[in-house]
């Protein structure tokens, strides 16, 4: 079974992907948590882009991705899991988890080093929040990011079908706790034991500092407990919070070729006079 995960990773990436884009695009639809404020087409066909060119990007730029070099470094015994004796289930498990908060730390580390930063800011700097959002990421980021994941990989030696699951499972969770979708309030009590949930990401993408640099969990929500970055609620509400960032306001940043260059672009000019 997991020789055919591995060997599979792609379809079933790519399958899950496209099964939760459809699923939480029918639910934004039918139960929106708030009101969309800038134009869906100009948003949808950016950050999707996005997608497209990421994809393309880490093909172009990486030998070998983060699974590829899980199966190499189970092949050659690096890492740790390659040499202690432990059962499998213990070490997708552990692996899922150890993957998961390097994630969290990636994240923290993006907002606090000012040249990271100036890459994220572009995630944050959608004026509107739903799935869409959780796949717009700079390529420079992204491949950053996958550096990162293969440094993981090459010290913690996880099983190939941990990071293929891990992949998988970021992928999905960074959808659904973007999207804009009206979860019960005591479904997102209880899903915030184990699950990061919308109302508790948003707070993440407001345009007050001090809630932006919380919340930074993508999968689970235990590395802001722990670590102190976790806060329940935005101080104006959801329906009241600014999404965004107050120095990128005009909506012409919201194109996609406006997306690529963004990191270069100097605050101050691009504050909106409206």
């Amino acid at each position: 079974m997991t020789t055919w995960i591995i060997h599979h990773e792609a379809i079933l990436r790519l399958g899950a992907f496209a099964v939760m884009l459809g699923l939480l695009t029918v639910g934004e639809l039918l139960t929106p948590r708030r009101p969309l404020t800038a134009s869906k087409a100009v948003r949808w066909y950016s950050n999707l882009g996005l997608v497209f060119v990421n994809s393309l990007t880490l093909r172009w730029s990486f030998p070998i991705l983060a699974v590829g070099f899980a199966s190499l470094a189970q092949e050659r015994q690096w890492g740790l899991f390659n040499n202690i004796a432990a059962p499998t289930a213990v070490r997708i498990i552990a692996s899922l988890l150890v993957l998961d908060c390097a994630i969290y730390l990636q994240h923290v580390m993006f907002h606090a080093v000012p040249l990271l930063w100036r890459l994220h800011r572009m995630h944050h700097t959608d004026l509107d929040y739903d799935l869409t959002t959780g796949l717009r990421f700079h390529p420079v980021e992204i491949m950053l990011s996958m550096g990162i994941k293969i440094g993981v990989v090459a010290v913690l030696g996880p099983p190939a079908v941990a990071v293929v699951l891990f992949e998988i499972i970021l992928n999905l969770t960074a959808m659904f706790n973007h999207s804009n979708i009206m979860l019960p309030l005591h479904v997102d009590r209880m899903l915030r034991w184990f699950l990061v949930t919308p109302d508790m990401h948003r707070v993440h993408h407001s345009v007050i500092h001090k809630e932006s640099d919380s919340n930074f969990g993508f999968s689970v929500p235990w590395w802001d407990y722990l670590f102190g970055t976790y806060r329940a609620q935005p101080q104006q509400g959801h329906a009241d919070m600014t999404i965004g960032l107050k120095e990128f306001r005009d909506p012409k940043y919201l194109h996609l070729v406006w997306l690529f260059v963004q990191p270069f672009l100097r605050a101050e000019k691009s504050i909106t006079t409206k």
